[in-house]
């Protein structure tokens, strides 16, 4: 019984971290992490590690992106032209690569230490999510244009240390795009998905050499993911940009606090 009822949790918690996967235009794994973490222990139905967190995560972040993907194909043309191509080429080049490094190197870190890089990643995000953007909105048919060489090297080391959490990167490559390369918010958020599934492509082929994977859990927590990731695109396109960021910093704000308390509470 509490088995069945570990795995209801699991394909519920799956569902609520899709929803807003692709709502906000993240892999989901900034929802996920703390959720997978936090929720099982909270109901006494069992209690997974950091490390098998990290590594359903990245599995999750992978069939909620591809999910998201295609709710957005299926949209129609308009919402397929927010797709920026060269920035998913450059950004989902080196995140790929990155992703695979982190992923394939997690084996050698504790637990501690991937729970630690989680909140200081979680920081980093929110810090640059306040970031203002004073760069004025771009206007209909203008060119999107940014700084390559920057959106690439960023995205290799977010992809090297967001993988080893179990993150596509999503959480810090879409503030970065927002504040330091001015991509328009709908723009980023849509073409991030896809940088996300190529980011996640990395991650999920350095857990599987890693190995270790629990599989039931992963299974549950990904079928929900494709329940809940088209809800979230749609409801996402009916939202204004402003509100979409609202939200984003929200929830980067809650996971900050539950990841600090925790760890800090090892300490005192």
């Amino acid at each position: 019984m509490t088995e069945l009822m570990q795995y209801l949790v699991l394909l519920l918690i799956g569902l609520v971290g899709a929803f807003f996967s692709g709502l906000l235009g993240i892999g989901g794994a900034i929802i996920h992490f703390p959720l997978l973490l936090y929720i099982p222990k909270w109901l006494g139905i069992g209690e997974l590690t950091p490390s098998e967190v990290a590594t359903i995560s990245m599995f999750q972040v992978f069939f909620a992106s591809l999910a998201g993907i295609w709710s957005f194909y299926k949209q129609g043309q308009q919402k397929q032209t927010l797709f920026h191509k060269k920035l998913i080429v450059v950004m989902g080049s080196t995140v790929l690569l990155g992703s695979f490094i982190g992923a394939w190197g997690s084996k050698f870190l504790s637990n501690q230490v991937i729970q630690l890089l989680y909140g200081i990643l979680a920081i980093i995000a929110l810090l640059m999510m306040l970031v203002p953007n004073r760069h004025p909105p771009k206007r209909a048919g203008e060119e999107v244009s940014f700084h390559s060489w920057l959106a690439g090297s960023v995205s290799f080391i977010v992809g090297v240390f967001s993988s080893i959490v179990g993150a596509g990167g999503s959480f810090i490559l879409l503030p970065f795009m927002f504040s330091i390369l001015k991509i328009p918010v709908r723009i980023a958020m849509i073409s991030s998905l896809v940088i996300v599934l190529i980011s996640s492509i990395g991650g999920v082929s350095g857990k599987l050499l890693v190995g270790h994977i629990p599989f039931w859990e992963t299974c549950f927590t990904v079928l929900g993911s494709l329940l809940g990731a088209p809800l979230g695109t749609r409801i996402s396109t009916m939202l204004h940009t402003k509100y979409l960021r609202m939200v984003f910093i929200l929830f980067i704000l809650i996971v900050v606090e539950q990841i600090w308390s925790r760890i800090l509470g090892a300490f005192f």
